[in-house]
């Protein structure tokens, strides 16, 4: 059994709210990874305040696991927020790597085995991500590729690249490795952005760190040869998540942009972030005038937009909470 003494290669962390019918497909693929052979790795999975039977799940898992030699390990977060589940699972790894899974995101049996080789062949990495394709319930909407990056889909192809930082290219949080000390070196201990409540879908918590990470120099790269399959049930699809899901993206672009923007550069970046969003909103409406209201696509788009456009004033509601806290 590992402790926090005892430094593995990689540790696969499955932050998870309510994942108990989620969590088998997700262990069932890890416990039978390819590759490893040479490689020291454990599972831990952040239970992130469930009231389902999340814990008793795992604690059968942790039984067939130690029986393969893997190392599994439960820990409870009560703070919710996606946020505070990683940082939990940043401080409980005991590996040099942290390859993070959202409890719907399956991989691929060599996943991990690419992660890791990845993290070796490109040292100048501090974080990495693959390919995520989506794994739907139902077909989803006409030109549904055009949004499909808002719900953690990414098929860039199969060439590796460097994300482009500066401009918000990131990869999402689900499937993503990172090297525990950039992360501890470089991302604050109290995240602004706290991730999805019950309820509440504003998102942001996912780049965050990232931008921390770049911000301090390191690379955020595109792994072509890691995938996972992002599971997309049909209530996913449907008109009121997806607003809400484009809302919830568009809310944090100021506050996301301003980790890397220096104070003399705030008023111009408001000015930018305001008039920027409603001019592709006043594009969309006169480009798409007689479709606004009926195709879905569309109208995520324009939700987007709104949103990006009053995060500015977002962003001022968020400092106001934390002043008077």
């Amino acid at each position: 059994m590992n402790d926090k003494n005892h430094i593995l290669d990689i540790t696969v962390a499955i932050p998870t709210y309510n994942g108990e019918k989620r969590l088998p497909l997700v262990l069932d693929l890890l416990l039978n990874q390819t590759g490893l052979e040479n490689v020291k790795w454990e599972i831990i999975v952040i239970d992130n305040n469930s009231s389902d039977q999340t814990s008793e799940v795992v604690a059968k898992y942790i039984k067939t696991a130690n029986s393969n030699n893997i190392d599994l390990r439960y820990f409870l977060e009560p703070q919710q927020g996606a946020a505070f589940a990683r940082l939990r699972a940043v401080n409980e790894a005991t590996g040099n790597i942290i390859a993070f899974l959202d409890d719907d995101n399956l991989p691929d049996v060599d996943w991990l085995a690419a992660a890791y080789k990845f993290g070796i062949d490109y040292p100048q990495a501090g974080a990495w991500s693959g390919q995520i394709h989506g794994a739907f319930e139902v077909s989803p909407p006409e030109n549904f590729k055009r949004i499909q990056a808002f719900l953690a889909i990414r098929e860039h192809g199969n060439k590796p690249y460097i994300f482009d930082g500066d401009n918000l290219r990131l990869p999402p949080a689900a499937a993503l490795v990172i090297r525990k000390q950039v992360w501890c070196e470089n991302v604050p201990k109290k995240p602004i952005l706290s991730g999805k409540l019950p309820g509440i879908l504003v998102q942001g918590d996912d780049y965050e760190p990232l931008l921390y990470i770049h911000k301090a120099g390191w690379e955020i790269w595109y792994n072509p040869t890691m995938h996972t399959y992002h599971q997309i049930p049909q209530w996913r699809l449907e008109k009121n998540y997806l607003l809400n899901i484009a809302r919830g993206c568009g809310l944090p672009t100021f506050q996301l942009v301003l980790i890397n923007t220096k104070k003399w550069q705030i008023p111009k970046v408001f000015v930018y972030t305001v008039l920027g969003s409603l001019r592709r909103l006043l594009r969309h409406i006169i480009k798409y005038r007689g479709k606004i209201n009926s195709d879905l696509i569309i109208m995520f788009e324009m939700e987007f937009y709104k949103a990006s456009m009053l995060s500015p004033f977002y962003s001022c509601q968020l400092y106001m909470k934390r002043f008077y806290r």
